[in-house]
């Protein structure tokens, strides 16, 4: 798979800073989060790829029958497809941690990603993520940084199935974090702050 599979975004980091690849939610583009990379890591570089599945005009990772209801098999090659790119563009940064992060569909085919290619990252950071089913078992993510960040009353990402997704990292030996706000599917600032920490603290 090459580095150019996705249409993307990126900016090359300074010497020592991760690059953070960033995945947008449903409906938006591969500019979404590079601003705010910008502001909470301004020393570090991204790459943003623009998600190639249309849903009635709306950017998407992969396609879903329904709300929550996901076309596994489609998944499954677009994770691959996806795990090919950033392994692709991982190799022009030897050397170099790398980082993620995703919000809602963004989230969903980051963690589909980890779930399949956890050595790819050093760190991820998964926003209002929704996995509606149990993956197998990982032991490539021992030892890994996740956060998850979701909404007490987020209508598309009920808060039990988040902690069902922190259950399943935690079994599997990452370091897992959940921060909760009490609103729904929108990013407060409590998560940028914990967000901010991740993409910072060594």
């Amino acid at each position: 798979m090459t580095h150019d599979a996705y249409h993307y975004t990126a900016k090359p980091p300074e010497p020592g800073a991760p690059v953070i690849f960033a995945f947008h939610g449903t409906g938006a583009d591969e500019h979404q989060f590079t601003g705010l990379i910008a502001q909470l890591r301004p020393d570090a570089g991204f790459v943003a790829p623009r998600g190639d599945v249309s849903e009635n005009g709306a950017n998407r990772f992969f396609r879903r029958t329904g709300e929550g209801v996901y076309d596994m098999d489609d998944l499954a090659a677009r994770t691959a497809r996806m795990a090919g790119f950033i392994g692709a563009q991982k190799a022009a940064h030897p050397d170099t941690p790398i980082f993620a992060l995703g919000y809602s569909n963004g989230a969903n085919i980051l963690a589909s990603v980890l779930f399949e290619a956890p050595e790819l990252f050093d760190r991820a950071v998964l926003m209002h993520p929704l996995i509606p089913w149990t993956p197998a078992p990982q032991p490539g993510l021992a030892g890994r940084r996740i956060l998850i960040t979701a909404g007490r009353r987020d209508p598309i990402c009920p808060l039990p199935m988040t902690r069902a997704l922190e259950d399943w990292f935690a079994a599997q030996g990452a370091q897992i974090e959940l921060v909760l706000q009490d609103g729904g599917h929108e990013v407060a600032q409590a998560e940028l702050s914990a967000v901010q920490v991740a993409l910072t603290e060594r």
